[in-house]
């Protein structure tokens, strides 16, 4: 039986020994050796054991460079450190981390040597990030001290920490690692026994979606990348990010999650079998979704997927005035984005009262922009004088860009494209903003449907960079050039994908944010603790729930059902957690509860 951790406090955890000298392997050593712990790295090969070395010299050389530690304090930490190729040399370590490749029988193997060489009260913990730790602890002559311990990459620089417990792992092995971690100035999160714990749970069916989308040409890789930066204010796009994890890392975590799961979502897509049996496993092979300089490299370099420059596309039509249809947040930012970039904008609603309305919230808005020295008080006063307030659609009778921005339903919106079919001079460009509606149904319900497209602009459309265009099979190809052109006159990236539901950004959000709700429902993780692990293991600018109460959990739903709809998967259908909170009216921020309660205003 193992000697209990009750009588012993968590700094006992002094002599650590870490077996696996890859990225992730030397990157735990040097948090460990910074924060003070005695650290022996092992790996089998004498190569990696001292590229490991070298690697914590030439980083701690980096940190007196920049000032954050001075040359003792370097000297002293790189005394505290080792590395061997002999397992043995874990005989005397408090605890002992496996960081080696995600193969069972490559850990069975080191935690099998293990029993024989550590002490009864060693706690031994896994770095994997898909395989079972119950599996792993079952196959241990000590159970009871076996857990996961899921660093993020690169381990110096991530805060989180998943802390994984299996049925087995006594609770005070947990808590003397969970005090490790915080020693350590990570963030733990708790959480079961299952692939891809909360984080990579969550990221792995995201990114086997977007190379799901990219594998059936929907749209390129570098508009997903780009929509998912820009829409989603996420540090690096779903494609360059499988590059830099490894197209085969992802394959393997992705088969572990379907085994479990039986999603379709998390069964991974045939691209990433394809790539990772053709060896093109991403930066570390030098091509992957991306082609880079050399292995190893972060630099892209152009292939013979890399998109043609605008110059090769059909010249656009000539816009010198745009409509914009709509009196909410999203018409006055559309408007006040046109009017800055110069062109005269027809503001219209249903009645001059709403348009006038709509005309001086974006007087506010400018005004901000003034106080806070983007705009000059000139520039304000000009941008809110090319806008025209108007009480009617026929208004639209000269402009050369109609863009409707008015509720989400699609009856509604056939109907002023109908008013607008009527109204608008011969060759004008008719856009929706439109974020899940089919832009086809729009563009029938004109004699004109050549001339019809989607311009989906994100909220808020002065701040957010992205729009999605998006061609229907009708789409002439000069309408495409023209809003492709405005999109770079008015500062904005344009992103092309086809008339599909939730086109780019919305199709790969949703269903991620719709997993997190059900790993509330199971009781998985709770709500704070899968935030946490989105923005601290993810780099998300907000955590899932946080994001679903800014959005509204109505808009949501509304979402997640035309998403379920369209591709008929039934990991798509919106979790029922989800659809009780609607019920009750509890629909985020702007009711004052949704997955949390907010303050009345």
């Amino acid at each position: 039986m193992a000697t209990p951790l009750s009588h012993t406090p968590p700094s006992a955890l002094a002599k650590i020994a870490v077996v696996g000298l890859g990225t992730m392997g030397t990157g735990i050593t040097e948090v460990l050796v910074k924060a003070g712990r005695q650290v022996v790295g092992i790996d089998v090969g004498e190569a990696q054991a001292a590229r490991a070395l070298a690697a914590l010299e030439a980083s701690t050389a980096r940190a007196v460079e920049r000032g954050r530690i001075t040359g003792a304090e370097r000297a002293e930490a790189l005394s505290r450190v080792r590395v061997t190729t002999d397992l043995t040399a874990a005989a005397d370590a408090d605890l002992v981390i496996e960081v080696a490749p995600e193969s069972y029988e490559v850990k069975h193997q080191i935690f099998r040597e293990l029993d024989g060489i550590v002490r009864p009260e060693t706690i031994l913990a896994t770095g994997t990030n898909a395989l079972s730790v119950t599996r792993l602890a079952a196959d241990s002559a000590r159970p009871e001290r076996v857990l996961g311990l899921h660093f993020f990459n690169p381990a110096p620089a991530m805060k989180l920490v998943e802390i994984v417990s299996s049925v087995l792992t006594a609770p005070q092995v947990v808590a003397a690692v969970t005090d490790l971690a915080l020693e350590l100035g990570k963030e733990p999160v708790a959480v079961g026994d299952r692939p891809g714990f909360v984080a990579d749970g969550l990221l792995f069916g995201y990114l086997n979606q977007a190379a799901a989308m990219y594998e059936a040409r929907y749209a390129s890789r570098e508009d997903i990348d780009a929509a998912m930066r820009l829409g989603c204010g996420l540090p690096m796009g779903p494609l360059a990010l499988l590059d830099l994890i490894g197209v085969d890392t992802a394959r393997t975590v992705l088969e572990a999650m379907y085994a479990e799961s039986h999603d379709r979502l998390h069964a991974p897509a045939p691209i990433l079998k394809q790539l990772s049996e053709a060896g093109l496993t991403g930066r570390k092979s030098g091509r992957g979704f991306y082609t880079y300089a050399a292995p190893g490299s972060a630099t892209v370099v152009p292939d013979a997927l890399t998109p043609a420059t605008d110059g090769a596309r059909a010249a656009g039509r000539e816009v010198r005035s745009v409509g914009v249809a709509g009196s909410g947040t999203m018409a006055s930012g559309i408007a006040e984005v046109f009017a800055k970039a110069g062109y005269g904008v027809v503001l219209a609603a249903r009645s001059e009262e709403k348009a006038r309305a709509a005309k001086a919230r974006i007087g506010t808005s400018l005004a901000r922009s003034v106080d806070k020295g983007r705009l000059t008080a000139e520039a304000a006063a000009e941008t809110l004088d090319r806008i025209t307030p108007a009480g009617s659609y026929d208004a639209f009778a000269d402009v050369d860009l109609a863009v409707e921005a008015i509720a989400e339903d699609l009856e509604v919106k056939r109907q002023l494209f109908q008013t607008l079919d009527k109204v608008c001079k011969p060759g004008a460009v008719l856009a929706t903003t439109t974020s899940s509606l089919p832009v086809v149904a729009c563009a029938r319900a004109t004699t004109r449907p050549q001339d019809v497209i989607g311009m989906h602009f994100f909220n808020p459309a002065p701040a957010m960079k992205l729009v999605e265009v998006v061609r229907t099979v009708l789409t002439a190809d000069d309408v495409h050039a023209t809003v492709r052109e405005v999109c770079a006159r008015i500062r904005k990236h344009p992103v092309d994908c086809g008339d599909r539901a939730g086109f780019i950004v919305n199709a790969l959000l949703f269903p991620y944010l719709n997993n997190a709700i059900k790993m509330v429902q199971e009781h998985y993780a709770s709500l704070d603790d899968i935030d946490a692990a989105m923005r601290l293991g993810g780099g998300y600018p907000m955590g899932p729930f946080e994001l679903l109460d800014v959005v509204g959990l109505d808009v949501s739903l509304a979402i997640e059902k035309v998403l379920h709809r369209e591709f008929r998967e039934p990991g798509l259908a919106p979790a029922p957690l989800l659809e009780h909170l609607v019920a009750a009216g509890c629909l985020g921020r702007k009711t004052g509860r949704g997955f949390r309660e907010y303050a009345r205003r």
